[in-house]
């Protein structure tokens, strides 16, 4: 029997979200069984109905493989497919079952510009050095056991828009996403030789600044990942114009800081059909600040493309309770947010609630 997840709640709060309103959750394939067979998906797009919720994020690539069988990547490298889920396409299996329960069905390209995790053998590092992200000690960028390229150089650039073009036209999805790491790199980054001569064409031979956050660095890197947001948002919608593009970055302006993303740029730029920033916080009080943040960064012409992120469950075994996640929905109501995106699926395993009943 699953419980009244907004029993508590006032009903102007649990009624006030239109269809259109995203109620949605993220769907990986780590600390999770959700993908990993037909039954599972069947079971996880069940739940998730039941939840109350209308959108489904999946993780298509992740930890250098793509999870449906791709002929890019194997292209690339020889692999089609991540061995965990060969012979299978979860990616199809979980849009036909998700669409058959009138629940939207989004690809999530998690892994990004990153290659690796703590494994310094990767087969993208081999075949493709010289796309490899370098600090200024002229080190492999890494920062928190993720090995990244240089998103700046047009290798990587080429290879994720020729992977998310290949989801948009194979297969009946509804929108594709890009997080933390999508367009992103490490701000420490750039000290390869493609952007050491890109800086130095463009700055008149200058050399590059020492300092990775340097303000007009920064900034350089920063707006090239902001025009490949635009090229990837174009190239979607030229071949599938109802396909959202929405993005999950990092709370501003810490995003631009370390991982060089500017996205009040990209919401302002007409190039983000959605933003989900990660206001990923373990109290009230924090999310309560950084709420009041992000909804004094979003003009009020934009609000309703702006979703937040919330942190529900962590692999760690990490679950927030039931009443701080009503606190946060219904601060996110009373500040005019009309839905969000639970991280992660596991919540509703863990917890046997009903999201957005009245």
């Amino acid at each position: 029997m699953f419980v009244g997840f907004f029993g508590s709640l006032p009903k102007s709060i649990a009624q006030s979200s239109s269809p259109a309103a995203i109620k949605g959750t993220w769907v990986t394939n780590v600390a999770s069984d959700a993908l990993i067979s037909r039954d599972h998906i069947r079971q996880t797009v069940s739940r998730a109905k039941q939840a109350g919720l209308n959108t489904l994020f999946v993780v298509v690539w992740n930890g250098g493989y793509t999870l449906y069988p791709s002929l890019v990547q194997q292209q690339y490298i020889g692999i089609r497919q991540h061995p965990e889920f060969a012979g299978r396409d979860p990616l199809r299996e979980i849009i036909e079952e998700g669409h058959r329960a009138n629940l939207k069905v989004h690809a999530w390209f998690e892994f990004g510009f990153s290659y690796a995790y703590k494994d310094t053998n990767s087969l993208w590092l081999k075949r493709y050095p010289t796309w490899c992200g370098r600090n200024v000690k002229g080190e492999l960028l890494q920062k928190n056991g993720f090995y990244w390229w240089n998103a700046l150089h047009p290798g990587p650039q080429q290879l994720l828009q020729s992977m998310i073009l290949e989801v948009v036209k194979n297969y009946d999805i509804d929108g594709i996403q890009g997080d933390d790491r999508l367009p992103a790199m490490p701000a420490e980054g750039g000290y390869d030789a493609y952007t050491r001569a890109a800086y130095q064409q463009a700055f008149n031979g200058a050399s590059l600044p020492e300092n990775p956050k340097d303000k007009s660095f920064l900034k350089w890197k920063a707006d090239q990942l902001s025009s490949y947001a635009a090229k990837i948002y174009q190239a979607v919608k030229k071949e599938k114009p109802a396909c959202i593009v929405s993005w999950a970055p990092s709370i501003y302006p810490w995003s631009l800081e370390e991982y060089l993303q500017d996205w009040p740029t990209w919401l302002k730029g007409g190039y983000a059909d959605l933003v989900i920033p990660q206001l990923y916080r373990y109290n009230i009080e924090a999310y309560t600040t950084i709420l009041k943040q992000l909804r004094s960064q979003v003009p009020d012409s934009l609000l309703e493309k702006v979703v937040p992120g919330i942190l529900t469950s962590l692999g760690d075994g990490y679950q927030a309770d039931v009443s701080l996640m009503e606190k946060m929905v219904q601060l996110n109501r009373s500040l005019g947010f009309k839905g969000e995106v639970f991280f992660y699926y596991e919540t509703i395993n863990r917890i046997p609630f009903s999201l957005y009943k009245d």
